[in-house]
């Protein structure tokens, strides 16, 4: 979820999406460890990072030293005020789509939605606090500080978040 909750400043039953993060980062790849599965990357910034890549990442032994991954990464979030009676949800979709081509290259996708509880509303900060399925318990900071006015504890919001992750590889020539 978003760092800070631009909450909605709706009705109930209205929705209200809040734009997610969007983010590319492209790293060469330094060294691959086949066994381990594991490559060593350095971003434009020089900062070094080594991660481990699961099973499911096809076409792992074509990459090579020197190859280009370019990582984007997408997050949206939308709130809904349930009104009374309405059934909770909990639900989880994902998905993952292979490029094709010779190098390594996908798009996976997740989708999760719940319905949540808020148990907590500090307006001097100003803040909110949700707890639903499975333990889940959330805090966050609220952007629109008038929007809490709008809602009290107990109330009850649909969240639905929706992530992208899409990876490409380049060879440089």
């Amino acid at each position: 979820m978003a760092a800070a909750v631009a909450f909605p400043a709706v009705a109930n039953a209205q929705i209200k999406t809040l734009p997610g993060d969007s983010l590319t980062v492209t790293a060469t790849v330094d060294a691959i460890e086949h066994a381990s599965r594991s490559l060593t990357l350095t971003k434009p910034d020089k900062s070094v990072s080594t991660i481990k890549v699961p099973k499911e990442y096809e076409r792992f032994d074509a990459l090579k030293v020197g190859d280009k991954l370019t990582v984007t990464y997408y997050d949206n979030i939308v709130l809904r005020v349930k009104e009374k009676g309405e059934k909770d949800v909990n639900s989880l979709g994902e998905s993952l789509i292979p490029t094709p081509g010779a190098k390594p290259g996908f798009t996976i996708g997740s989708q999760r939605a719940i319905t949540a509880t808020i148990t907590a509303i500090d307006p001097k900060i100003p803040s909110i606090s949700l707890s639903g399925p499975n333990n889940w318990k959330y805090s966050s900071r609220v952007v629109d500080k008038d929007a809490l006015k709008l809602v009290k504890v107990g109330d009850r919001l649909d969240i639905l978040w929706t992530e992208a992750v899409m990876l490409s590889t380049t060879t440089p020539k």
